[in-house]
Formats: structure tokens, sequence, C-alpha cells
């Protein structure tokens, strides 16, 4: 009992001086994620309704959508990281995938046709593709190796703090503006711009390394075949978690499913990302420590805990509870997903190996959501979180199994 205090009292301590010890640039390109999380979850907390309810599309049409716009991101990742390898200049290009992102946000409320929704989240989506590797890679260049899993938690945490003010806000101003989700969209705009500021005047990039000549003409896509064979077991477990959830536009149509007020709709989102918020920094931190298999394996059980939840739902109540449960898995998985590609991948290839693992998991959760979207026509909303809760189960026993 006396060991196993002491054991929790190291491990808080170390969180604690993990969290004091990250440089400074980390903290702002956590910050830098959490405007543009305010401003595209204030979007994505309104748009499955919008295109629902004011555009008249079908769950299949939804599905669609959603899983392009994230597979679209997760193909330009690819080519955005090996660019940042081969120029050393990784800032720049997230400048520009946050940019692009930014200029599309008026374009939703703008919109009076599907086609035009699909066209402003396939651009957002490229401009999440293109600054995702770089920004990614990053932030494992500029954190020790021994932070790399507190200073990923740490981005993750507050990354998921925007995620949690932008359906905020989305909710206060539906109130406002009394349902008028036009009005809304607009809201963000400003977060945003703030975001591309703070990234263009706050953040340091360090130094690139030096690479001589020869070295530097083989900074190709090629160097996807000369990732080490522990690195591409990373990119299979990410595609196995992947495919056992789908986009969150789905949480967002349950809740709408089973009677919520289309006003407080946005709650869902807020309920995801204030757990994923409390818990990715000690689960980031606790990465450094833990074996990846524990983490692993308990963030695929509160999958399934939180799948099963959404599918018995028969009102709202039940809904925010598998909400928060799914906030915890990704609190629990994502961060930690990030770190091992940074810690199996050589660094002159970061940014090559976080776009591979993106575009393989981006597919994953393309396939994902279509399945989802038709699951949900033809069968209802139970069979699509059931079978998500499936997947999550063999992906679990695969890990459980795997040596």
């Amino acid at each position: 009992m006396i060991l196993k205090q002491r054991n929790n009292k190291e491990s808080i301590f170390f969180q604690i001086t993990a969290y004091r010890r990250l440089p400074v640039s980390i903290w702002r390109l956590g910050f830098v994620s959490m405007f543009m999380d305010i401003s595209s979850e204030l979007v994505h907390s309104l748009l499955p309704i919008f295109m629902a309810t004011v555009l008249g599309s079908s769950m299949v049409t939804i599905g669609i959508i959603e899983g392009f716009a994230e597979g679209i991101a997760a193909f330009t990742k690819l080519f955005s990281g090996a660019a940042s390898d081969y120029c050393g200049k990784r800032k720049f290009l997230a400048v520009v995938g946050y940019s692009l992102s930014a200029i599309t946000k008026p374009i939703f409320p703008l919109a009076t046709t599907i086609g035009w929704v699909f066209g402003a989240r396939f651009v957002d989506r490229i401009g999440k593709g293109i600054r995702g590797a770089p920004r990614d890679a990053m932030v494992g260049d500029i954190a020790p190796a021994e932070l790399r899993g507190a200073a990923y938690g740490l981005r993750q945490s507050l990354d998921s703090v925007g995620a949690f003010i932008g359906p905020l806000l989305a909710v206060i101003f539906m109130i406002l503006f009394a349902n008028d989700i036009r009005n809304v969209l607009w809201v963000s705009i400003l977060p945003a711009f703030m975001a591309v500021l703070l990234l263009i005047f706050g953040v340091r990039e360090p130094d690139p390394p030096q690479y001589d000549i020869e070295f530097k003409k083989r900074v190709t896509l090629a160097n996807v075949r000369h990732l080490p064979k522990r690195y591409w077991i990373v990119v299979a477990i990410g595609a196995l978690f992947t495919l056992s959830r789908f986009s969150e536009a789905f949480l967002i149509l349950r809740a709408q499913d089973v009677g919520l007020a289309i006003g407080y709709v946005p709650l869902i989102m807020i309920v995801v990302n204030i757990v994923y918020s409390l818990f990715a920094y000690p689960a980031g931190a606790a990465a450094d420590r833990l074996p990846a298999r524990i983490l692993l394996v308990s963030g695929l059980g509160v999958l399934v805990v939180a799948d099963v939840l959404l599918a018995m739902a028969q009102s709202p109540w039940l809904t925010f509870v598998g909400a928060g449960f799914w906030g915890l898995h990704m609190a629990l998985t994502q961060g930690l997903l990030s770190k091992l590609v940074a810690d199996t991948a050589p660094t002159q290839c970061r940014g090559t190996a976080f776009g591979m693992f993106n575009l393989i998991t981006g597919g994953a959760l393309l396939l994902a959501s279509v399945i989802a979207g038709s699951l949900w026509s033809a069968f209802g909303a139970p069979a699509t979180f059931m079978t998500g809760a499936a997947f999550a189960m063999i992906s679990a026993m695969g890990l459980l199994f795997y040596r």
C-alpha cells in the first residue's frame, strides 16, 4: 500500500515537472491548435445538422462528405510531411495550412447547396492536411525525447480545450441568434485568423538538421520504404483504431435522433472535449512511463463502452454519457499514437512518417464513415454504433495477443 502511494506521488511529481519543463514554443503551438479548433469545432458541431435540416442531405451523403474530407486531409499530409523533411522548414507549411483553413470559414454560412459545403470542407481539410504532419513533426523536433509524450499530450489537451469552447460558443450564439445556424457560423472567422497570426509571430522553429547534399537528394516519398518495422506496427495499430471509430458527426446526429433540441446539439461535442482536454495531458505524461499496450487496450475498452451506450440510448442523457467515454478514449490514445510515430521514425524522415501515418489512418476514417452512414440508413443508429464496438473489440484482442 505504501509502495503504491509512493508510486502515485512520483507519477504526479513527474507530470508536474514535465509540464513546467516543456519549451514555450510547444505551448504556443498548443494555443494555435486551440484557436483553430475553436473555429473548426464551432462549425463542425452545427454542420451535420445544417446539412441534414437546412440543405436536406441524406445520412449516406453526410457520411461520404465527412469521410472524404478527412481522407483528403490525410492524403495531403503525406506530401506536406515529405516536403517539410526536404526543405527543413516545417513552420512555413504549417502557416500555409492554417491560412487555407481560415479563409474557408466564411463559405459555410454563405452556402446554399451541398456543393458549397463540400467545396469548403475540401479546401479546409487540404489546409489541415498541409499543416498536420509538419506541425506534429515540429513538436517532435522541439520537445526533448524524454518529454515527447507530455508535449503531444499538452498539444492535444489545448486542442481539446478549443474543441470544447467552439461548441460552447455555438450553443450560446444559437440562443442569442434564435437558432439561426447561418449567423452563428460567422462567429468562426475571428479565432481562425487569430491562430494564423499567433503561429506567424509567436512560434520559433528550431534550426533544421544539417544534411549533406547526397542525403538531401534522398529525402523523398520513397523514404517510406526505409522506415523501420516498428514504425509500420504503429501505423497498423493506428489504422485499426480508426476503423473502430468514425466521424464525430454521427455523435451529433445521434443526439438529435434521440430528441435533443437543435440549439443544444453542440453540447455533445462540449462533453467529448471537456473529457478529452482533462485527460489528454495526464495520459500523454503517463505514456512516457507506462507500456503503450496498457494505454492502447484501455482506450479501446473505453471506446467499446462508448459505442454500446450510444447504441442503447433512448434519451439525450445517455448520449452525453457515451460522448464522455468517447472523449476519454481519444485522450488515452491520440497523443500516445503521435508519440509512438515520433519515437519510431528517424529525425530526418519524421515529417514523411507522420504524413504516411495520417494517410493510412485517414483512409481508414473515410471507410469507417462511409460504412457508418450506410449502416445508419439501412439499419438505424444502433447498428452503426454496435459495429464500431465490434471493431474495437477485435482491435483490442489483436493487441492483447500480439507479441
